[in-house]
């Protein structure tokens, strides 16, 4: 058990990309896993192929945990990993998993190696190479660049669900919040480890292939620099703006989770957000609210200081 990691298999019509993935799932050099797996209402052939896995190839490491109502991704997401921290106590780490993904076989091997370096909470999290359909390479994530902790992660989210392992003390925290209403799984748990003084480690190397069908939740093929730039000013503020205020409602509603520091940050910025323009620019001296590039926290600091 001190080892063991424990999948996540959020499924909602996942008939057509499923096969691989749970190859990809077989295939892992570290071979101490079991995977829990919840189906949000699909009409095709999800259920049938996860309950076949798991008589077949996957026979005695796959536990299915009732579905009910439908939930969505990242609630289905949520409610699987408060189950599996309550019935698994001694794993060592837990894994998002995306039906229409493919692993490296080395994915869940590395991030326990980084997890095992030091004390948790940890959420690691690695790279990715875009593939379309058929998994024929269009790119690799650019490089993830710094920062990626707390409060960075307010202005973007760098670490995908799909890329993404937690250690047992980041599990338990993130299973013992209450996540804002129309956040992401992995945006929150990215925001909640850091916020709580936890570390959050990358890899640089590419260990999933992030497949780009169309018919993703999250996620496209990255237009050129200067065309984000003007969807983003074309969106405007109101997403950004909307998630950002979730978050730290969401934050501030559990202040013993939170470093000192952190508490801090978000006191100072929702009271920002409720005051006029200086409060808000003055705020915006919080140390480490930027993005990854330089573009990125200009736009978030126009949208923060039109509020």
């Amino acid at each position: 058990m001190a080892s063991r990691v424990v999948i996540l298999l959020a499924i909602y019509q996942g008939e057509r990309f499923l096969p691989e993935q749970l190859a990809s799932i077989m295939a892992q050099t570290h071979a101490e896993w079991v995977l829990y797996w919840r189906d949000d209402g699909s009409r095709d052939g999800s259920v049938a192929l996860l309950e076949a896995f798991a008589a077949g190839r996957g026979a005695g490491r796959v536990v299915q945990v009732a579905g009910g109502e439908r939930l969505g991704a990242a609630g289905s997401f949520f409610h699987l990993l408060r189950h599996a921290v309550a019935a698994e106590p001694g794993a060592a780490a837990f894994a998002f998993a995306d039906q229409d993904d493919v692993w490296r076989p080395e994915k869940l091997a590395v991030g326990l190696a980084a997890l095992a370096d030091g004390p948790g909470p940890a959420l690691w999290f690695c790279r990715t190479t875009l593939v379309d359909a058929a998994l024929r390479p269009i790119g690799i994530q650019p490089n993830l660049g710094a920062p990626y902790g707390f409060p960075a992660a307010l202005v973007e989210n760098t670490a995908s669900g799909c890329a993404m392992l937690l250690d047992a003390a980041a599990a338990c925290l993130v299973a013992a919040s209450a996540p804002p209403a129309g956040c992401l799984h992995d945006w929150w748990a990215h925001i909640l480890v850091g916020a709580a003084g936890g570390l959050v480690l990358r890899e640089d190397t590419p260990l999933v292939l992030y497949r780009l069908h169309g018919g993703n939740l999250v996620g496209s093929r990255p237009p050129p620099l200067i065309q984000r730039a003007l969807a983003a000013l074309i969106r405007g503020p109101r997403f950004q703006m909307t998630m950002l205020r979730r978050h730290l409602d969401g934050l501030a509603a559990q202040p013993a989770a939170l470093t000192p520091g952190a508490l801090a940050a978000v006191t100072r910025l929702r009271a920002a957000l409720a005051g006029g323009i200086l409060r808000r620019a003055s705020a915006l001296g919080v140390a480490g609210l930027h993005g990854r590039r330089r573009l990125r926290t200009w736009l978030f600091r126009l949208w923060f200081l039109i509020g």
